[in-house]
């Protein structure tokens, strides 16, 4: 083996174990540098001063190569003269028989940001290096962070989905008993005006005798989305029965409004809705109570009063609409009885 394949071996075994080593002459200048640490600094380094490529932190006696050489095996902290003011830790050790001493280095504390800086990675370290260890721990830290967020954000939008679920009536789309009660209950506590508009289908048994219960799913998806049309975005539409719907419309409790919706939506449901090529024929009656009305509103008195009106509608003759008003509808003139009407859902059969 010659002396030049010597040296060439003896390089070579240099860059992989101390890819961020260098070797300086008594001149301080740099003879051989690995890969890394040319990476770090960039461009080439071979003939270029050590001095002006690091500053000497401790200890701070270090002036010339001879100050370099009674180190020995010392351990030197340093900072780079690249601007990015990155500390590096090292230590020398004097070449036998040569005018060489080597330095090796490491990011020490540093290490962290300088990986990122300098966009290095494991294969850039000498495999015994510690740093491996902290970038393989860096890397599954950050790939547990990442699942983490990504379960939190997929239970988050999991719960935002069941919240919603469970305040969506599963058949039309529309809110359902509970969505209902917490927003009245809301509009109570902060006092704001509002009217609820009880809708009972008239003749709705009928169609899931004679056509099947296909059909009234059909005819009740259709009534929520003629509700849901003709009220404006800021009510709120609820089924909250089988065949029973409240609107409450905030911000609304004029009267003569109030009948025109209400006599509007009467007209509208009674035009026939189609079924597999067969006419579904259907009317509405409707109960309304204004928030107005109440010195106090409760929600279960008005709920009531609305269901009050409501059958009071029904004992008219159906297809129509009442306002409630204690004064002028006490329960003694109604013929179709509350209780009755409870008896008759329970059944099934409001309509019979």
């Amino acid at each position: 083996m010659t002396d030049d394949m010597a040296i060439s071996i003896a390089f070579h075994t240099l860059d992989q174990m101390m890819p961020m080593h260098l070797l300086i002459n008594d001149a301080a200048r740099i003879t051989h540098a690995g890969p890394t640490i040319v990476k770090v600094l960039g461009g080439e380094l071979v003939g270029r001063s050590a001095f002006s490529l690091f500053e000497l932190r401790r200890p701070r006696v270090v002036r010339s190569m001879e100050h370099v050489r009674e180190l020995g095996g010392a351990k030197v902290h340093l900072r780079l003269k690249d601007g990015s003011g990155t500390n590096m830790v090292g230590a020398f050790a004097v070449m036998p028989g040569t005018n060489l001493v080597l330095l090796n280095l490491s990011f020490g504390y540093s290490m962290v940001d300088a990986v990122a800086r300098y966009q290095l990675a494991g294969s850039d370290f000498a495999p015994t290096d510690l740093t491996v260890e902290m970038l393989y721990l860096m890397e599954a830290k950050t790939a547990a962070m990442t699942a983490t967020t990504k379960l939190a954000h997929r239970l988050h939008g999991e719960k935002a989905e069941a919240q919603v679920e469970a305040m969506t009536d599963g058949l039309t789309g529309l809110r359902n008993r509970r969505a209902f009660d917490a927003t009245l209950k809301r509009y109570i506590g902060t006092r704001s005006q509002f009217s609820l508009m009880h809708i009972d289908l008239d003749f709705f048994k009928i169609v899931n005798d004679t056509l099947g219960h296909a059909a009234g799913d059909a005819v009740l998806r259709e009534v929520a989305q003629v509700l849901s049309n003709m009220t404006r975005d800021g009510d709120m539409v609820a089924r909250v029965g089988g065949d029973e719907f409240i609107i409450l419309l905030s911000r609304l409790t004029d009267e003569n409004r109030l009948e025109s919706l209400a006599r509007r939506i009467i007209l509208r449901l009674e035009h026939p809705i189609d079924f597999a090529g067969k006419a579904c024929q259907i009317s509405a009656s409707i109960g309304i109570v204004r928030s107005s009305d109440y010195a106090a509103p409760d929600a279960a008195q008005m709920i009531a009063d609305a269901d009050l009106a409501l059958y009071m509608s029904k004992d008219k003759g159906r297809a129509c609409m009442t306002i409630f008003r204690p004064e002028v509808c006490p329960p003694a003139q109604i013929t179709w009885r509350p209780q009755v009407a409870l008896a008759h859902r329970d059944l099934g059969s409001l309509n019979a």
